[in-house]
């Protein structure tokens, strides 16, 4: 009798594991595409061990067609990786603000040189204010990675924050998602670090994003790091690269 209680126990944990396996999301061949994409530079694929993007891309729920708007691109890491996952029939925005080319006038470089390379026709290289947010079409996707605490600096000119995330809002065809990847600061900080560190209060910017009248769909903690302490600059040798990390999606309502 206890020979065939355990058998019967070992069997209930198989069938578990079996049926999380089962259930676990596979990775779409698009995004496992994107990624594998032989035009990457070094520069980029040097960056996934820390950048994780067949999760972040997962967590986005981009998919073939979708219309993307990639905010602040940098030197296009997502870009490259958001066009091969839309395909030919979808479309990439590079939108860079003006506020930050006054400081730096080859910050478009990156992402002119990926539109025109011949590789990535479906990208378009936008340059605009910081508010309003605006692309040709209402998108499926917006996009930021470590820069949504910028437009609380002079850096971008401090813009009104409300009226930032309104014009989010807006861009956005109904369902859309708007999708924040940022450095954490220490819980009730506030906005208080965003200029010093870089960082930001995962708290205080889902606040701040709702009150424009998202729905907050969830998080992923794929980019945390408990042992980041939030003292130190994003910047900071020691850190660059593995700072904690939180990754929202929030969502305009379809009605």
């Amino acid at each position: 009798m206890k020979l065939l209680k355990g058998l019967i126990a070992l069997l209930a944990v198989f069938f578990s594991i079996v049926g999380v396996a089962k259930d676990a999301p596979k990775t779409p061949s698009y995004i496992t595409a994107s990624i594998a994409d032989a035009k990457r530079p070094t520069s980029d694929t040097d960056q996934d061990a820390n950048r994780k993007p067949e999760s972040v891309l997962m967590f986005t729920g981009v998919k073939p067609n979708d219309h993307v708007i990639d905010l602040l691109p940098g030197g296009g890491y997502y870009t490259r990786l958001f066009s091969k996952a839309v395909g030919e029939k979808g479309a990439v925005y590079s939108v860079t603000p003006n506020e930050l080319l006054t400081k730096f006038a080859k910050a478009l470089d990156g992402v002119k040189a990926i539109a025109d390379s011949g590789d990535y026709k479906n990208v378009t290289v936008l340059q605009q204010p910081a508010v309003p947010v605006t692309a040709p079409q209402p998108v499926d996707i917006i996009f930021t990675s470590m820069n949504y605490h910028d437009y609380h600096n002079p850096l971008l000119g401090s813009p009104d924050m409300a009226a930032f995330n309104k014009s989010v809002f807006n861009a956005l065809k109904p369902g859309g998602v708007f999708i924040v990847l940022d450095h954490a600061a220490a819980a009730g900080s506030g906005f208080d670090a965003t200029n010093t560190t870089h960082r930001i209060d995962p708290a205080a910017a889902k606040a701040e994003i709702l009150t424009a009248g998202f729905e907050f769909v969830g998080e992923s903690d794929v980019l945390r790091n408990t042992d980041d302490d939030h003292t130190l600059g994003v910047f900071d040798k020691s850190l660059r690269g593995k700072t904690d990390r939180f990754l929202f999606k929030f969502r305009r309502p379809k009605h």
